[in-house]
């Protein structure tokens, strides 16, 4: 029998402002430096920005990374309540800027050159 409980958070939050043109990576997402909610889950959030040389080497872990150094978009939410989990990064299309959790810093906009943010 299974230790793990599987969660399900109802409807899909979609960061796309077009959803028909998009390209994602698969990414262990970390768990370091993130706060549990009230429930106790460890929750990083749909649109975060993240980094961590997850694309020159994907055995590396995905980070938050809101600075020159960030390489994609964390796709949908991840739990990591129970350590890193695989999570989808986005590295090319058209982001609302209105779903994300965080606006992204002008230098994260300037290093994720095949992102577009659009209100």
């Amino acid at each position: 029998m299974s230790k793990f409980v599987q969660t399900s958070y109802g409807n899909k939050k979609d960061i796309l402002k077009f959803p028909d043109h998009y390209v994602n990576v698969a990414v262990t997402v970390d768990d370091t430096g993130i706060t549990a909610n009230a429930e106790g889950k460890k929750i990083v959030p749909a649109g975060t920005i993240l980094g961590g040389g997850v694309l020159a080497d994907p055995t590396k872990k995905a980070k938050k990374d809101n600075t020159a150094t960030a390489e994609g978009v964390l796709f949908n939410d991840v739990e990591v309540t129970y350590g890193p989990a695989p999570g989808a990064m986005l590295i090319h299309g058209f982001v609302d800027l209105n779903k994300l959790p965080t606006a992204p810093s002008t230098d994260a906009i300037a290093a994720l050159k095949q992102i577009t943010f659009l209100k």
